[in-house]
């Protein structure tokens, strides 16, 4: 087998590094939204009362389509304060294009329904109604393969 030249070791290096390093830096991401998703199933449950559902639209563009976003509002207790947020989940809700698919959620969570929603203890300001997914932890084997192919790759860059 022909030795390989120092410039290629090192270039194999180099795209063994780049990979490593963008599969740990996916994989961190994924574990940090995992470790939130499970951190979030572990908040207290309140009642909380919809205040408002509805579905909310806008147009950035006059040319562009048309996005929908659902409008919640719901109120709660903490500690004896009442308070209000509108967090479906801790992001938020997004803006579609699809008015059906906001309307699932008002179907879902109408005004004047009751529902349990989880509160931050340590920020009680912020509650969510719906828990978050834990499938970027179910997932992160994905970017960990280019961590250690990476590795293998500088490793058989540099082994006789």
């Amino acid at each position: 087998m022909p030795q390989r030249s120092t410039g290629s070791r090192v270039y194999l290096s180099i795209i063994g590094l780049m990979l490593a390093v963008i599969g740990g830096i996916f994989s961190w991401l994924m574990w940090r939204s995992f470790q939130r998703a499970r951190e979030v199933d572990h908040w207290p449950q309140v009642p909380c009362v919809i205040l408002r559902s509805e579905v909310e639209e806008r147009q950035i563009d006059p040319n562009g389509r048309l996005e929908y976003h659902l409008g919640l509002l719901y109120g709660y207790h903490w500690e004896g304060v009442p308070r209000e947020s509108d967090l479906l989940k801790l992001r938020g809700s997004p803006w579609v294009g699809k008015e059906e698919a906001v309307k699932i959620f008002i179907e879902r969570y109408p005004e004047g329904s009751q529902h349990p929603c989880r509160v931050n203890p340590a920020k009680p300001e912020i509650a969510v109604l719906e828990p978050e997914s834990k499938a970027p932890g179910y997932s992160l084997w994905f970017p960990l393969l280019f961590v250690v192919g990476g590795i293998g790759i500088v490793v058989g860059a540099w082994r006789r």
